[in-house]
Formats: C-alpha cells, structure tokens, sequence
C-alpha cells in the first residue's frame, strides 16, 4: 500500500511541474527568471499571500480606470449642446 501512495504524490508532483513548465514556456526570459528566483526566495503561503495582493491592486487600479473612462464619457456628453428639433414648414 505504501507503494501506491508514494506512486499517488509522484504523479501529483509530476503533473504540478508539467503545468509549471508551460507557464515558463509561454512566458519571455525576464518574467521566467522573476519567478524562478521568486520560487526559490519566498515559501509557497508567501508566494500566495503575495498573489492576493497583486490581485487586490490589480483590482484598485481597475476601479480608478473605470472612474477615469466615466468622466471621459460625461465630459463626452457635456460637451455636445443639446439638440433642439426645429420644425420645416
């Protein structure tokens, strides 16, 4: 039985590289050596605190953009004059 369960955590392990290698591979050199030397530096609740965090600004700047395209859109619509339908006789 023991067998089986180490045979189990191998094939887990092997498919995590796998998925890990094709980040790597689709990923340029700068970005592959950021997060090599990241793996070796940080343990992995580090490494995933640090992904909420990301996750966290990443959404903050999404909400100042939407905020700027808004008053990009409203400035649009102050700036056009208002129509006015003027009948032809």
């Amino acid at each position: 039985m023991p067998d089986k369960t180490r045979e189990k955590d191998l094939e887990q392990r092997i498919r995590e590289l796998e998925m890990r290698l094709s980040r790597y591979e689709s990923a340029s050199g700068p970005e592959t050596a950021f997060w090599a030397l990241l793996h070796r530096i940080f343990p992995e609740d580090a490494r995933k605190h640090m992904k909420v965090a990301t996750r966290e600004q990443l959404i903050t700047a999404r909400g100042y953009i939407d905020r700027w395209v808004a008053r990009l859109d409203d400035a649009e619509v102050q700036a056009t004059p208002p129509r006015e339908d003027i009948e032809v006789k």
